[in-house]
């Protein structure tokens, strides 16, 4: 009995929730016009604190806030191994580009891992990407280089889809830098 009369009270508290809104990473420039080098972009590897569906901000100092409405709308692993792939594949000129896991080494000519280290909105207005990735040929696995790179990004603007948006433009700088080194 007691189970029925706080029932109505749980739709109530359910009703009053907060909306969820759920956000993409996505990549920056035209897209290329054919064929290529062959390159495969992961596995991506996320620093704990990320490794959740919610979007992440620093308060400041050594204060996190990971946000109960905000999410990223799926895995945020494949959501950057995507991004980066297409942002990769439009500054190298080149629409074979893959994902991991791929079916066979011997498709492609490069692998692209990424270690993702930070990547949050910081109260000052600025998004942070930290990110160390490492370039191997294929089909033998020997490892060409590896890097860090580090990168802050004005928001332009507040809230959460600012902050997507902002490290969507990170991506697409480190983007960048790894085909550098590819071409």
């Amino acid at each position: 009995m007691r189970f029925l009369a706080l029932l109505p009270i749980a739709f109530l508290a359910a009703s009053c929730a907060e909306p969820k809104s759920y956000y993409v990473l996505n990549p920056e420039g035209p897209p290329p016009s054919g064929g290529g080098m062959t390159v495969g972009v992961g596995p991506v590897s996320l620093a704990g604190y990320l490794d959740r569906p919610n979007l992440v901000f620093q308060e400041g100092g050594n204060r996190m806030n990971v946000s109960d409405s905000n999410r990223w709308a799926g895995d945020l692993e494949e959501n950057i191994a995507r991004v980066t792939a297409t942002n990769l594949g439009r500054r190298l000129g080149t629409g074979n580009v893959r994902v991991y896991p791929w079916g066979s080494d011997s498709e492609l000519r490069y692998q692209v891992s990424l270690d993702i280290r930070q990547m949050h909105g910081q109260a000052d207005g600025t998004a942070l990407l930290d990110a160390a990735w490492r370039v191997y040929s294929l089909p033998d696995r020997r490892m060409i280089t590896s890097k860090s790179w580090s990168g802050s990004e004005d928001q332009h603007g507040d809230g959460y889809d600012a902050m997507a948006a902002a490290e969507s433009r990170l991506l697409a700088r480190l983007a960048t830098e790894i085909a550098a080194t590819l071409k």
